[in-house]
């Protein structure tokens, strides 16, 4: 045996090496399969890859939700902390030059003649009320908003629709919390592998079997793949062994990996922008469009006052209900790039970053386990077993490679 290891030193000492590259190449296979392709490639419904994490979006999507709208922020949560009144004044600018625009077309529409006979004085004075007004009915909206969130405003599909949308987000977010943990596991699988190979190459030095190299490869690939899982989640809960404290891995970075994730949320998911954009076209956003109606309305038909007999008479009955309806629709469909000018504002009073922060750290490891765990717990068993196969085949030309 001694001499048969002296004879083919290099031979025998690259077993351990090898052994511990497919590891680590088994580890860094599984990563990718685990994002990568963002959609199906190959032969439906047979042959072919995608990515868990896309393929898996809804689920996978509605995870991310579920921890979030459960146990960190609620919509009634963050709409309570806006003023209206602020908001008013945030987005008067705005809305004062987009409301003229609003009364000249609303006008030319259902009386041109009548709104171009009118003096200049008369014209600007209709549109200044009508400007004067507008923000306060902004106000008046989402003051209503405030008393029933649930009603007007659908965080979930806000966001899952969003994480749906840009698939290349929703694996940002399990990528950026758990990047560490990738590290380690690609890593980890070079150091068992190269343990499993010492042992390796001993059995081959006594034996000879060529069924032995692509065994243990497969063993390799599988075993690597399992320890390393454990590891970054297991123990749950700190516990100490021989004078020495263990934890999951990810479990013991909770205070850092929160960070990260409120910065992500706060920035890519629960902004101004998509809260407005919800509020605006979402699935209950004619429900807005018939409070927007109610206030615009009282808003004309005061404004009217002792003149809206004659306005009536001039533009009839139904025109008169149109022309109202008209206007409330195209408030409604300048809102969300007026509201852009109050966003500054809601980052500040919503605080969403810092409210993320403080309650993820303040999680129980069975439920911040959660929010990596299912990237990998979904089809976790093909993981492992391309893993192996794959160990298998590079032990195979291992084989190959030791007897020629």
């Amino acid at each position: 045996m001694w001499q048969e290891f002296q004879a083919n030193m290099w031979l025998y000492i690259s077993i351990p090496f090898i052994s511990g590259l497919i590891g680590y190449i088994t580890k860094v296979v599984a990563i990718e399969m685990m994002f990568s392709p963002l959609e199906f490639i190959g032969i439906k419904p047979f042959f072919g890859w995608q990515g868990i994490v896309p393929r898996k979006a809804v689920k996978m999507a509605t995870i991310s939700v579920e921890l979030m709208t459960t146990r960190l922020i609620t919509a009634e949560e963050i709409f309570a902390r806006l003023d209206p009144k602020r908001i008013a004044k945030e987005i008067e600018a705005p809305m004062t030059a987009a409301v003229e625009e609003i009364v000249y077309d609303v006008a030319q529409t259902y009386k041109p003649g009548l709104w171009e006979a009118m003096p200049d004085f008369a014209r600007s004075k209709i549109v200044k009320k009508v400007q004067a007004e507008a923000p306060a009915v902004v106000e008046a909206v989402m003051a209503e908003v405030q008393k029933d969130v649930g009603k007007y405003f659908d965080i979930k599909h806000m966001v899952i629709s969003n994480l749906l949308k840009d698939k290349r987000m929703l694996n940002d977010i399990f990528k950026k919390v758990g990047r560490q943990e990738f590290k380690f596991f690609s890593n980890a699988g070079f150091y068992f592998g190269f343990g499993i190979g010492l042992i390796q190459m001993v059995c081959w030095l006594i034996w000879h079997q060529g069924w032995m190299l692509p065994a243990f490869g497969g063993f390799v690939g599988f075993f690597s793949d399992w320890a390393a899982l454990q590891m970054m989640f297991r123990p749950l809960e700190p516990r100490k062994y021989l004078g020495v404290t263990v934890q999951g891995l990810f479990l013991r970075r909770q205070q850092e990996v929160a960070r990260d994730y409120a910065a992500l949320i706060s920035k890519e998911l629960l902004t101004p922008a998509n809260m407005i954009e919800e509020l605006c076209r979402g699935p209950l956003s004619d429900r807005i469009m018939d409070l927007l109606h109610r206030h615009v309305r009282l808003m004309i038909d005061n404004q009217s006052g002792m003149v809206k007999p004659l306005v009536v008479y001039a533009v009839g009955t139904q025109q008169y209900i149109a022309m109202k309806s008209n206007v409330a629709q195209k408030i409604m469909a300048q809102l969300p790039e007026t509201m852009k000018h109050m966003e500054s504002y809601a980052e500040d009073a919503m605080d969403i970053r810092n409210t993320l922060v403080e309650r993820m750290q303040r999680l129980t490891p069975t439920e911040f386990e959660g929010m990596l765990r299912p990237a990998f717990k979904e089809d976790e068993w093909s993981l492992i077993a391309v893993g192996a196969a794959l160990g298998f085949m590079v032990g195979e030309l291992q084989v190959q490679f030791m007897l020629h």
